[in-house]
């Protein structure tokens, strides 16, 4: 059986996560990832996901159409859906932020900063795994997962 290479709906928020990360990546190539994924904490679009901000616009618009996705002209499950709102708890919950708390004088990230980063490289991975199962290699650029 042919893998299907149709993103699932709790990837869209993974795909734009990374594809933030690795822009920020060609602007400074010699950022690690882990210091792009830095980098990225506290951007537009980290503030955008983390407020749950991102879910509601896309939740909305689906709403909009009936939850009728506009590629496939199928309806969404509802189970799909109730899976995107937990999916926006768990962001808010984990993206949680706290200006000017990074980290510590010791330099080392405090527990919620780091709990964001280990979120952020989760759903990268996440990312990278759904590519490399579907053979869209062309698509991994940050190598997180080797």
């Amino acid at each position: 059986m042919k893998q299907s290479k149709e993103r699932p709906y709790v990837l869209f928020v993974a795909e734009k996560i990374y594809k933030e990360i690795v822009e920020i990546k060609k602007k400074n190539p010699e950022l690690s990832n882990l210091d792009a994924i830095d980098t990225f904490i506290g951007s537009e679009t980290y503030n955008y996901i983390s407020s749950g901000k991102f879910h509601d616009d896309w939740l909305n618009k689906l709403n909009q159409n009936n939850f009728i996705d506009k590629k496939t002209k199928k309806e969404i499950p509802k189970e799909t859906i109730k899976l995107l709102n937990i999916q926006k708890e768990m962001m808010i919950k984990q993206l949680i932020q706290f200006p000017d708390l990074y980290f510590t004088k010791s330099h080392f990230p405090l527990e919620i900063s780091q709990r964001a980063f280990d979120h952020i490289w989760r759903m990268c991975e996440s990312y990278e795994l759904w590519c490399k199962e579907t053979k869209q290699n062309n698509l991994i650029k940050l190598n997180i997962i080797d």
